[in-house]
């Protein structure tokens, strides 16, 4: 029984890794093409707070 408890914490661990992750690269994506640090701190805080919507935002706007 006490093995039921710990599925939805290693899930919402996971989902916080992931989120950590995703911030990470999209914050080093903008360095990378050649972006201020300021719009990539931004692009950082939008991920952190926003992870699914902030991404996607994030993937549309940048310019390759």
């Amino acid at each position: 029984m006490e093995s039921l408890f710990f599925i939805p914490i290693f899930f919402v661990f996971g989902l916080f890794v992931l989120n950590i992750m995703t911030s990470v690269w999209s914050y080093r994506d903008a360095l990378r093409n050649g972006n201020s640090k300021e719009y990539a701190i931004i692009v950082l805080i939008g991920t952190l707070f926003f992870p699914i919507i902030g991404l996607i935002v994030y993937l549309v706007i940048r310019n390759d």
